[in-house]
């Protein structure tokens, strides 16, 4: 798993408002991100930022089922087409971009990074994308090329922070922190495996799932239903002969969730998912917190 330095972020509030124009800025980097709702596009594209090259991801709800899309583009300079897809894209909801200092980027640069982050973006398979097309990355110098994949670690250390998980491949920590953490999931003859994460719940690769599901999941959970499917769709689950396979570990946002989608019926994530001796989910976090409400009364 690669290795995490710490950073701090500055988050300026332009108007006031939590929920309105957001710059962010990175600690001991060139770039910053300017985040806004949709509807204060007319209000704001005049500031400089957007008169600057860069990369920008549109995101909103999306209209065939819940959870949210997104969009991943680049301009030279992004205020023209923001205004553009104000006029024409009607999902999207609020937007993010990402510009540098006068001349540090241009638009070779920003095309790398739009085809960097939709490779990623269908790599993770956690958000649908409304882009068509994967781009070419353009011929970058092995200078530019570097200095770009610098630009692009440092943006996408900042998009989980400000609530945008598109990116995010799940990361397995070591062997022995492995084997201390996994859990294991059975129902129907299948057996699944994952562990929980900072990012989530992780699924791991070779996890099996149910063939079908239960009446109940369509009609009291639609949105674990619709997940799945779609997760049978963009191949994260295969059909292998009498069940499904995960053809790669897979971040769900809660135990239940991937309990749900695993089982192929609503299902509680804290009482299904069990270590190697049976305990519950829940058995375990109960006796991690009883275990430090016991340190801290004897401090």
């Amino acid at each position: 798993m690669a290795s995490h330095q710490p950073f701090s972020l500055r988050i300026f509030v332009v108007d006031g408002d939590p929920d309105g124009l957001r710059i962010v800025e990175r600690s001991n980097w060139i770039g910053r991100a300017v985040i806004f709702p949709r509807s204060l596009l007319p209000a704001v594209k005049e500031r400089d930022e957007f008169a600057q090259t860069g990369v920008y991801l549109l995101i909103g709800p999306r209209e065939d089922g819940e959870g949210e899309m997104l969009y991943v583009g680049e301009g030279d300079p992004v205020g023209p087409r923001l205004e553009f897809h104000y006029a024409k894209k009607d999902f999207w909801s609020r937007a993010v971009f990402f510009v540098a200092g006068s001349g540090q980027l241009n638009k070779a640069h920003v095309q790398f990074l739009e085809a960097q982050l939709i490779q990623k973006a269908k790599a993770a398979k956690r958000m649908p994308l409304d882009n068509v097309n994967q781009p070419c990355e353009p011929t970058l110098s092995e200078a530019d090329e570097a200095d770009m994949q610098v630009f692009l670690d440092n943006l996408l250390g900042i998009l989980p922070v400000i609530g945008i998980h598109a990116f995010e491949l799940a990361q397995r920590p070591g062997a022995e922190k492995m084997r201390n953490n996994l859990l294991f999931c059975h129902g129907k003859g299948i057996e699944a495996r994952g562990f929980e994460s900072s990012q989530g719940f992780v699924v791991l690769k070779d996890s099996q799932a149910v063939l079908t599901t239960a009446p109940s999941m369509k009609e009291h959970a639609r949105g674990m239903y619709d997940l799945r499917e779609e997760l049978i769709q963009n191949a994260v689950l295969e059909l292998r002969g009498d069940s499904y396979v995960f053809k790669q570990d897979y971040v769900f946002s809660s135990p239940s969730a991937a309990s749900s989608v695993v089982l192929g019926r609503p299902s509680n994530g804290r009482m299904e998912w069990q270590d190697a001796q049976g305990r519950t989910l829940k058995a375990i976090q109960e006796a991690q917190a009883g275990a430090l409400q016991g340190a801290a009364n004897g401090a």
